[in-house]
């Protein structure tokens, strides 16, 4: 028989990570996650993570650098990183968005910084 359980997850009682990410609902093999008024900065080096991850623009603006490609992000937009692919993000305005990793972003430490 098939899971059919439903899961809920206020994302004000959340787990928050150590780049200010919120974890919300996670599945087996999907999971989500909220990053909520990030703040201006910098462009960090670039990583490469273990998962994709797609993502919806809130509000704010952002820079997405990947493989030396350069996307404005502004709200409305939604963007992929495939899994392996170096990138960064700049934010250039308070930024909020919402994001779906496969597999799960939280597991196994693959979200580690």
């Amino acid at each position: 028989m098939a899971d059919t359980t439903i899961v809920k997850v206020s994302s004000e009682a959340s787990p928050k990570g150590d780049m200010g990410q919120v974890y919300l609902a996670t599945g087996k093999g999907i999971s989500m996650r909220l990053w909520r008024e990030q703040m201006s900065d910098d462009a960090k080096p670039g990583v490469s993570r273990d998962y994709e991850t797609v993502g919806y623009v809130i509000s704010g603006r952002a820079e997405l650098h990947l493989e030396g490609q350069m996307v404005l992000l502004e709200p409305g937009d939604s963007w992929l990183v495939p899994k392996g692919a170096n990138h960064t993000y700049k934010i250039l305005e308070p930024f909020t968005a919402v994001e779906a990793t496969h597999p799960p972003a939280e597991v196994k430490g693959r979200d580690e910084a």
